[in-house]
């Protein structure tokens, strides 16, 4: 017989891990290509994982509630028409496929024994000697619940000394670029304290989304030198246009007009005569982009979603709104797809939304720049002609990497967005 593996793919853009948050089969199950096996959860995107064979589910690698690399085995499947034989030839889906025999006794891996982050994690929190132990995985590998069953028995085999177990580093399985991101982005883990709990305080788990947002974050920060700017725009004209189409729009069309559709929309036409700010850094250069695909930030209880507004620049204030409401539905109801968070270049944040007035946000690595637009709020503003009078004003607020951008071209393309928005009326603006 032929067992092929399943792998834990890649379902977005810098993402590098998944949760296993459930499995839609059990051992033995019979499953056609492409019918879905598992249901991962990443701080992207909820996705389900199909499968790539037909046959029969043979090994559930991973457990629910665990958080793998992209790369690393989650399951295996029986091949169907497979030649019966007295070790089984497990082939990789790697582009390098080999066949390796495995064979019923666990195998010998020598100095260079291939772990799971998840293994790796508990052994080095129990002291586990991982070369004492054998694992009950495809090939003799040590699988979670072989150091959790250890761990119950309370027949922890303990190395000598502790540093040994470090002498040798571990080869975790993933994909290439998986490695490559853990090796040179400092993770949360590593920032991690002990910190006294008291009678009555919390504990709350961190989740495998919140784990990779606060990665991406810290990585973030890490790597890209931040700078922050901001402007004053007066909003009057556009808070007036706006609330006169609002309830018809609303009646005609079937979902809101927002303030958010018109900031974005001006956002997308500043980037197109600026285009220096849709860019990425990339180490020994810099990519700018061609395609106007724009971030938004969309916010659920436990969890930040960045899905991708494509070709902006070409859309309608009528056609982003919708995009906008449809986006936000999709995360908050759980069907939001990967493919829906690829491909942004630049985010644009409503943080207005809950009354922020002024933040500095963290920029959405690898991109080079995000910008908060903040609660209109109305204030006295002395106008040109000296009088004093009482407008709507909101401020916009960017974080840029300063690695790529410099402050000049910075402030002429947030004057721009002000000039674009507050020449925002019904005689020089329309929705469609």
């Amino acid at each position: 017989m032929v067992i092929e593996q399943i792998k834990m793919p890649q379902l977005g853009e810098s993402v590098t891990e998944g949760t296993i948050s459930k499995w839609l089969v059990s051992v033995g199950d019979k499953v056609n290509k492409y019918d879905p096996l598992a249901e991962v959860m990443t701080d992207k995107v909820n996705a389900e994982v199909p499968s790539s064979f037909t046959g029969v589910v043979k090994e559930l690698i991973a457990e629910e509630g665990e958080t793998l690399a992209v790369g690393e085995m989650i399951c295996t499947i029986e091949m169907e028409g497979g030649t019966p034989q007295e070790t089984v030839a497990l082939v990789t889906s790697d582009a390098a496929a080999q066949s390796v025999a495995v064979n019923a006794e666990p195998v010998d891996q020598g100095n260079k024994a291939r772990y799971s982050p998840a293994v790796l994690k508990i052994s080095q929190e129990h002291g586990i000697d991982l070369t004492k132990v054998s694992g009950t995985g495809a090939g003799g590998r040590i699988t979670r619940k072989d150091l959790l069953k250890l761990i119950e028995s309370g027949n922890i085999p303990v190395a000598e000394q502790n540093v040994e177990i470090n002498k040798e580093p571990a080869v975790v399985e993933a994909s290439t670029q998986a490695a490559t991101q853990s090796v040179s982005t400092p993770t949360a883990s590593a920032q991690a304290v002990n910190i006294p709990v008291a009678v009555g305080d919390i504990e709350i788990p961190v989740t495998g989304i919140r784990k990779a947002i606060a990665a991406n974050m810290l990585r973030s920060k890490h790597e890209a030198p931040h700078a922050w700017t901001m402007i004053e725009v007066d909003a009057t004209n556009l808070v007036e246009y706006r609330n006169s189409l609002k309830d018809e729009f609303k009646k005609k069309e079937g979902f809101n007009l927002t303030f958010f559709a018109f900031f974005v929309k001006a956002v997308a036409q500043a980037l197109k005569e600026f285009p220096q700010i849709n860019s990425m850094w990339a180490g020994d250069k810099i990519i700018q982009k061609k395609d106007i695909n724009i971030s938004i930030a969309v916010a659920t209880d436990d969890a930040l979603y960045v899905p991708v507004i494509k070709q902006a620049d070409e859309k309608t204030v009528k056609g982003i709104a919708r995009e906008i409401s449809e986006l936000a539905v999709k995360v908050r109801t759980g069907k939001l797809r990967s493919e829906d968070m690829q491909g942004g270049a630049f985010t644009v944040n409503n943080t207005g939304s809950f009354g922020s007035v002024q933040s500095m946000g963290i920029i959405n690595y690898p991109q080079a720049a995000i910008l908060q637009v903040e609660s209109i709020v109305k204030r006295p503003v002395v106008m040109n002609n000296g009088m004093i009078a009482v407008r709507d004003m909101v401020n916009l607020c960017m974080s840029l990497d300063h690695r790529v951008l410099d402050g000049l071209v910075c402030g002429r393309f947030l004057q721009r967005v002000k000039e674009i928005l507050e020449n925002t009326s019904k005689s020089t603006t329309s929705i469609y």
